[in-house]
C-alpha cells in the first residue's frame, strides 16, 4: 500500500470514528456560525416567499450516508395566513403513493424567524429563513432540542429543480459552519452535487 493510499485510509479512519461519537451542538452556536457564514435577512418579504418550492437538499446532525437512499423528491408549499404565519405542505412521492404532511409557523418579531405551531404543547423548534432571493432559491435553518440534545437541519429549497452553484454554496456552507460533515448531507436522486474546491 503506497503512501498516498495509507493516507486516504488513515482519514476514512478519522472520519468514521468522528460520526459515531456525536456531540450535541451548543444552543448559542447557531447565533455564532451566522455571522461566520452570511447576514440574516435584514428585511423578510413574506408575499415573495410564499407558493411552491422544491426540496433540494437537508443537512442536519441527525442525518446519516445511508439516509441518501431514503430521500425522494418532495415538494414544500408556503400558504401565508392573514396572522402572518405560513401554512406550510409537504408531498412526497414514495413509490405508488404520495406522502403528504403539514404544520402551520408561527412569525416572530425578528425577520424570516418562526416557530413551528405544532398543536400539542410539544418541543419547541425554531425555523429561520437564513437567505433566500425569493425567485431561484432559500436556505432555511432550523433548530429544536429533543431529549436534551440539538438537532440541527438546514434545508435547501428551489423554485425548480436546477440552481446556480452560487445557492449551493450557500447551503454547504452553512452546513459546514455547523459542523456537519459531507456524510450529514442528503440529496434527492434528482440532484447531483460535486463539493466545489474553496467555496467557503
Amino acid at each position: 500500500m503506497g503512501p498516498w493510499r495509507s493516507l486516504w485510509v488513515l482519514l476514512a479512519l478519522l472520519r468514521a470514528l468522528q460520526s459515531q461519537t456525536p456531540r450535541p451542538i451548543p444552543v448559542s452556536y447557531v447565533t455564532r456560525a451566522r455571522t461566520r457564514v452570511t447576514p440574516w435577512l435584514v428585511a423578510f418579504h413574506q408575499e415573495q416567499f410564499q407558493g411552491e418550492w422544491y426540496v433540494l437538499g437537508l443537512a442536519g446532525n441527525s442525518f446519516r450516508k445511508e439516509d441518501r437512499r431514503l430521500l425522494n423528491p418532495y415538494t414544500a408549499t408556503f400558504e401565508l395566513n392573514p396572522d402572518n404565519s405560513f401554512q406550510v405542505s409537504y408531498s412526497m412521492n414514495r413509490g405508488p403513493n404520495c406522502r403528504t404532511w403539514s404544520y402551520r409557523l408561527l412569525a416572530s418579531s425578528r425577520p424570516g424567524h418562526f416557530t413551528v405551531d405544532t398543536g400539542t404543547g410539544g418541543q419547541r423548534e425554531d425555523v429561520l429563513v437564513f437567505d433566500s432571493d425569493y425567485r431561484t432559491f432559500a436556505v432555511l435553518l432550523s433548530r429544536k432540542v429533543s431529549h436534551g440534545r440539538e438537532v440541527l437541519r438546514v434545508s435547501l429549497l428551489g423554485r425548480t429543480w436546477t440552481l446556480r452553484p452560487e445557492a449551493m454554496d450557500k447551503f454547504i456552507c452553512l452546513a459546514r459552519a455547523h459542523h456537519l460533515s459531507n456524510d450529514n448531507i442528503v440529496f434527492p436522486e434528482v440532484i447531483v452535487w460535486i463539493p466545489a474546491p474553496n467555496s467557503c
